[in-house]
């Protein structure tokens, strides 16, 4: 866990001119605020506010993307370029400082997505706690289902290592380039 955050910080502090940018960016085509706040579910199903930056406008009705109709509308440009590259996702580096997150996980769950949680609870991936990636992101991210995403997490369970996480940032990384799985 230590590692975690002592990374997080140093993450923090080196990609600072990059928080910079995105949030002047952010402020110039829609204003304040810079970072969206959003409940999501934590380790053992508590919850949390999970921070990104907003790429979204701000009349988006707070629910999952992929549940609007025509969620094209209401994403910023600067956002279509912070969701191909994953850059939405940076300040998460604050959710792990804070002890809500780690690196490697399941992605945290919408506050509402009870359907997603039963099915980690009886899998038992409800004792992990949320990462920024995970194995089910490398796996298709927003293209498998529910019951393939909790496989996934299983799976993750049951090999969670030293080096499986790293497996999963390094094809994190190449994801990420390619854009694999990205909708919106």
């Amino acid at each position: 866990m230590m590692f975690n955050k002592f990374f997080a910080i140093l993450l923090l502090i080196l990609l600072s001119p990059v928080f910079i940018l995105v949030a002047l960016l952010i402020l110039y085509e829609d204003g304040f605020p810079i970072f969206f706040k959003q409940k999501r579910v934590g380790v053992h199903y508590t919850f949390f506010n999970i921070y990104k930056f907003r790429s979204m406008k701000k009349n988006t009705p707070n629910v999952a993307t992929h549940l609007l109709e025509n969620p094209e509308q209401y994403v910023l440009k600067t956002g279509m370029i912070l969701r191909k590259l994953s850059l939405d996702e940076l300040p998460n580096l604050i959710n792990i400082i804070k002890g809500e997150m780690v690196f490697v996980g399941p992605r945290p769950a919408l506050f509402n997505q009870d359907d997603l949680m039963e099915l980690r609870i009886q899998a038992g991936v409800e004792k992990l706690k949320p990462g920024i990636t995970g194995w089910a992101q490398i796996n298709g991210r927003d293209e498998i289902s529910l019951e393939d995403k909790v496989k996934f997490e299983k799976e993750y369970l049951e090999r969670k290592s030293i080096g499986f996480d790293l497996k999963i940032i390094i094809f994190t990384f190449t994801s990420v380039l390619k854009s694999d799985g990205v909708k919106h």
